[in-house]
C-alpha cells in the first residue's frame, strides 16, 4: 500500500469522525485534569485503619432505606464502570488511563475487591507513596 493512499484514508476517517474525536479529546483533557485531584482526595480521606479492619463498615449512606441504598450503589457502580471504560480508552490516548482505571475499580463492587486493594496497598512503594501524600496533608499513615 502506498503511503499517500494510507495518509488519504486516515484524513478521510478523521474528517468523517471529527465531532467524535473532539468529544474524545475533551473527555481526555477533563480526566487528565480531574483524575489526579480525585486520587488525591481519595488517598487523603481514606481512614487510617481502612486496610487494617477486616470487617469494614458500610458508609452511613448505604445503611438507610433499601431503595435509597439500591439507587446509591447503582449510581456508584455505574460511575465506576464509566471510569473503568474511560481509563481503558485513555491507555491509548493522552490522559491518566491507569489512575482512571484505579478510581473505577475503587468505585465498583465485586467479590474479592478488598483483597485486591489490600494486596496493592501492601506493596512497599505504593504504601510509602500514599503515606507520604497523607503526611503532607497532616493525616496519619495507613495501618496495614
Amino acid at each position: 500500500m502506498d503511503v499517500k493512499v494510507l495518509i488519504e484514508m486516515i484524513n478521510k476517517v478523521i474528517h468523517e469522525h471529527l465531532v467524535l474525536l473532539k468529544w474524545l479529546s475533551l473527555g481526555s483533557l477533563v480526566t487528565f485534569c480531574a483524575t489526579p485531584l480525585l486520587v488525591l482526595l481519595i488517598v487523603v480521606n481514606i481512614p487510617a485503619d481502612y486496610f487494617a479492619d477486616s470487617g469494614r463498615k458500610r458508609p452511613r449512606a448505604f445503611r438507610g432505606h433499601p431503595i435509597a441504598r439500591l439507587i446509591l450503589v447503582s449510581v456508584k457502580n455505574i460511575l465506576g464502570l464509566v471510569c473503568l471504560l474511560a481509563g481503558l480508552l485513555l491507555l491509548f490516548m493522552p490522559g491518566q488511563g491507569l489512575l482512571t482505571i484505579l478510581i473505577g475499580v475503587m468505585l465498583l463492587d465485586f467479590p474479592g475487591k478488598y483483597r485486591l486493594e489490600s494486596r496493592l496497598i501492601a506493596k512497599p512503594g505504593v504504601h510509602r507513596s500514599i503515606n507520604h501524600l497523607r503526611q503532607r496533608f497532616h493525616k496519619p499513615p495507613l495501618v496495614l
